[in-house]
């Protein structure tokens, strides 16, 4: 399965911090974020990162080349950011087949494979990670609905009456459905053309997605603060595995 990873993105609001670099490439734990991504996408076994490049990429380019541990990477362009069904659209020439979408922002240490599992059933055009947040969050993310099936039924971006609070995270299946389904979609209040969209309309047009709970945990590395804590989540990551090898001796 190919996976699509999204990068195009300024990250203004991690300045100073994207001032010479696009925001994939801000380091956490000593690596780039975007390197914290590949390394989960290949333990995935990915079979091509797809990686949709814009603001600053000269910089991603040089710094990855044409492969990241054997396997192949092909960039394309976001000219402008336009949204997630807009940078999406960048590789659709690209695939023909179900593949895997992570936003290149996220850091996860979660059951990423189960998702892909649930795909490779057949039964889903889609399926994606999801997680409970405090209600009082929910409207900052794409907020899902949930029938008793566990099908989503409904997805609303940044809500201001939220719906539930369980809210997509940052890693998908797809089948190639969803392309036809992004370029339907019209511009938001934002002026962005919303992957949450994308997803309402294939709901809408009788497909089935299904929602995965999410088993660990993930940092979205949008603000300063955020990096601090998914700095400390790995940290403390490492010292478990420090404890586990004493007492192992």
């Amino acid at each position: 399965m190919k996976a699509v990873v999204l990068a195009a993105g300024e990250g203004t609001r991690l300045r100073p911090l994207t001032e010479d670099k696009p925001k994939g490439m801000v380091e956490v734990a000593g690596k780039p974020l975007l390197t914290h991504c590949f390394e989960q996408l290949v333990e995935l076994d990915a079979e091509e990162l797809l990686v949709v490049v814009g603001y600053r990429k000269e910089v991603i380019i040089e710094h990855y080349g044409d492969e990241f541990r054997g396997t192949p990477i092909t960039y394309a362009h976001q000219r402008e950011q336009a949204g997630l069904a807009h940078a999406l659209l960048t590789v659709e020439e690209h695939i023909d087949d179900d593949f895997m979408l992570l936003l290149g922002d996220n850091i996860f240490r979660a059951n990423l494979e189960d998702v892909i599992n649930r795909q490779a059933e057949q039964r889903a055009d889609a399926a994606f990670l999801v997680e409970e947040v405090a209600w009082e969050e929910a409207s900052r993310y794409g907020v899902c609905d949930t029938n008793k099936y566990g099908e989503i039924v409904e997805v609303v971006e940044k809500p201001e009456d939220p719906p539930s609070n369980l809210v997509m995270t940052g890693f998908y299946t797809f089948t190639p459905s969803i392309f036809h389904a992004c370029h339907l979609v019209q511009p938001s209040d934002r002026g962005e053309y919303e992957i949450s969209d994308a997803i309402d309309l294939l709901i809408h047009s009788g497909r089935t997605i299904d929602a995965i709970r999410m088993d660990g945990w993930r940092v979205d590395v949008g603000f300063p603060e955020d990096r601090e804590e998914a700095e400390e989540r790995l940290s403390g990551e490492g010292e478990g595995v420090a404890v586990e090898a004493v007492e192992g001796e």
